[in-house]
Formats: C-alpha cells, sequence, structure tokens
C-alpha cells in the first residue's frame, strides 16, 4: 500500500445486489477525492448457512427470507438504482452460486494483483449488465482471459482444495469480525453498512462515526 493513499476494506459478495450498488458508490466517491484510496476486497458468503458439506446450496434450507421479503429487496434494488443512476439487468440473482467466482477472485488477488480491480469489475459486471451465471467455470475463464489473468490459473484456483479452504477461513474471519451482512466498508475502525452513498464513505474518512442503517 502506498503510503500516500487511504485504505478502505470492502467485504462484499458478488451476488449481492446491494454490493454491486455500493460498488457503484464508492466509484463516484473514489472519482471525487483528491487523495488515492486504496480497497481491499474481502470475501463474504451469503449463502454460508445453505451450503452443505460439499459447498452446495441447499434451496431447501430455510433462511426466513420469503416472498415478502424477495420483494422489499427488489424495491431497494429499484429505488437505488434511481438514486445512483446505475442501469442493472437484473434485480436479484437468487439461483446464482457467487462461491466459484469468489475463489476465482481470491487467487487473482493473490497471483495477479494488478489485474485483480479489472477482473473484480468484470464479474460484477457479468452478472448485473449481462445476466452471465458466475457460478460457471467456463463463464470465469473467459472473464479471466479478457483481463489478461491465464485461463489454467482459474481453472487451478477452482480445483484447488487448499484455496478454498484459504476462503472458507477468510469467510470466517469475517464474522468474527463482527461482519454480518453485506457491502460492509472500513475505514480506520468505522464501519459503514448497506448501499450507502458517497457522502457517507467520505464520513468514513472524515471520523464522522459509522452507519449502522442498513441501506
Amino acid at each position: 500500500m502506498s503510503d500516500s493513499a487511504d485504505r478502505l476494506v470492502l467485504y462484499a459478495d458478488y451476488v449481492c445486489p446491494f454490493c454491486y450498488l455500493g460498488t457503484r458508490s464508492l466509484e463516484r466517491y473514489r472519482e471525487s477525492r483528491e487523495k488515492p484510496l486504496e480497497v481491499d476486497w474481502r470475501p463474504f458468503d451469503l449463502r454460508r448457512g445453505k451450503r452443505t458439506p460439499d459447498g452446495s446450496i441447499d434451496h431447501e434450507v430455510d433462511d426466513g427470507k420469503d416472498e415478502e421479503y424477495f420483494e422489499q429487496a427488489k424495491q431497494n434494488v429499484r429505488r437505488l438504482q434511481e438514486e445512483y443512476g446505475v442501469e442493472m439487468a437484473q434485480e436479484l440473482a437468487i439461483d446464482v452460486d457467487s462461491l466459484p467466482a469468489q475463489q476465482a477472485s481470491w487467487c487473482v488477488k493473490q497471483e495477479h494483483r494488478a489485474q485483480w480491480a479489472a477482473f473484480d469489475e468484470a464479474v460484477y459486471e457479468a452478472l448485473w449488465l449481462e445476466e452471465r451465471d458466475i457460478g460457471d467455470p467456463d463463464v470465469l475463464i473467459d472473464i479471466a482471459e479478457d483481463v489478461d489473468v491465464s485461463s489454467d490459473d482459474i481453472r487451478d484456483a477452482l480445483a484447488d482444495d487448499e484455496r478454498r479452504a484459504e476462503l472458507e477461513e477468510e469467510f470466517d474471519a469475517s464474522r468474527r469480525r463482527g461482519i454480518s451482512g453485506v457491502p460492509a466498508f472500513v475505514a480506520d475502525g468505522r464501519l459503514a453498512r448497506g448501499a450507502v452513498p458517497p457522502e457517507r464513505l467520505e464520513q468514513l474518512f472524515a471520523g464522522a462515526g459509522a452507519s449502522n442503517a442498513s441501506r
């Protein structure tokens, strides 16, 4: 990290529409800054409570999210789309599993750091703008090749049990740090939860305290 840059930790899951909207707000905030901002992405698994031991999702598990919950979520997504001027091809991605995308992204972050931001952006765009299945290894390989990351590296990452174990530890570490939902932005120990507007992110660095209200 550059000594001249501020640092923001972003906890996110690609299948969370509010994470995508949060990254749009973050980009607007970064463009308004004079000082550089380095973003440290930390993976978070929204489907963790529904996973079987082999990592697949058991959609029969009751997580308390009913039709009313999803309809409210869609309304909130539409509201923030309008507020931030963001186009999206879909409001929710309930049936998409982000675990392969997070495993691939974790590899790119560690092994191809210069390409990680482009890869991260491309994964979001593939899901939320193009409605592609980011749980499909072939989709992830296409994304990687578009940002000059070897397809072999992605194949190896997706088959690597040790890398998967590292990712699982990151999921656990996020929860130990008190992260219970995403997106979550942390700067200098201050926290903002939800797809907060750019001015809320600015407050994190101004030391004005954290917002605990989920958007």
